[in-house]
């Protein structure tokens, strides 16, 4: 069975650890999920079962939109309610004194992403490092943030809405926050509310044409795209580079075309 649905991630629970309760709940081996949400967190997970497993590369999962809520003056090793070595509230600022912190955090910023993360370190997660006290270290990275927005302010918790890049790390917004505050902060909740336009929907099935981020193409010859034979480029509409699917009535397939070469990436993946 070929399938792409919108789960909601309860807090306290891995992704894997949740995956598993969605292959058993839906009898289905082979699943995959998009964009790790971490164990405290909780909001939209992207599930695909079957050949959609494949399809997570080709989708369209920007802006990330999550609610945090910042806990100011807390400092903890994985940035989030978790590893807390020391609590030292500060005196609380003014509202206009935090919009200006909000806004120097807007577009394209540096940030190194948190020890206890999913980043690969050596074939390795670096929390798996975090975990046993080994200090390691990570490599800058870039996030954008297009837009936050502070949704209320009880000292010493500041809780925001706040739209993201793919690959952003908001406990690490968090940290750069607190930076520009003087002070040690740690997020007490996340939630992812949106990737792209995948929203949770109580776990409805999606036509995953329609959230590909991939231009449709066309060839007069259908059978070809039936039988799986090889495209030239003059079978096509489209020969610009660049991936695009092609569907019949049954099947789709993903093409790439570079210097005048066609190539499948996926070949004839069963429409649902």
């Amino acid at each position: 069975m070929n399938k792409i649905f919108v789960a909601f991630k309860p807090a306290e629970i891995s992704s894997n650890a949740f995956l598993n309760q969605l292959k058993k709940k839906y009898n289905h081996k082979k699943a995959g999920y998009s964009g790790t949400l971490d164990p405290f967190a909780k909001g939209v997970l992207i599930v695909a079962f079957g050949k959609y497993t494949k399809l997570f590369q080709f989708l369209k999962k920007t802006p990330k939109i999550y609610r945090a809520t910042l806990w100011l003056g807390v400092k903890s090793l994985s940035l989030d309610n978790k590893n807390i070595q020391e609590i030292k509230i500060p005196n609380s600022y003014s509202l206009e004194f935090l919009e200006q912190i909000k806004n120097k955090l807007l577009g394209s910023i540096t940030y190194i992403p948190p020890q206890f993360s999913a980043k690969r370190i050596d074939g390795q997660r670096a929390y798996t490092f975090a975990k046993k006290g080994e200090n390691i270290k990570l490599k800058p990275c870039v996030m954008e943030i297009f837009s936050c927005k502070i949704l209320h302010y009880n000292h010493p918790f500041l809780s925001i809405e706040i739209s993201v890049s793919e690959g952003a790390y908001i406990r690490s917004y968090c940290e750069l926050f607190a930076e520009k505050l003087g002070i040690n902060a740690t997020l007490s909740a996340l939630e992812r509310i949106k990737e792209g336009e995948f929203v949770y929907d109580d776990e409805k099935k999606l036509n995953i044409l329609e959230y590909l981020d991939l231009k449709p193409n066309f060839i007069e010859n259908m059978n070809k795209l039936e039988n799986g034979t090889k495209l030239n480029l003059e079978d096509l509409k489209y020969q610009n580079d660049g991936n695009y699917y092609i569907e019949d009535k049954k099947y789709f397939s993903i093409i790439n075309i570079k210097e005048n070469k066609v190539k499948y990436l996926l070949n004839k993946v069963e429409k649902c």
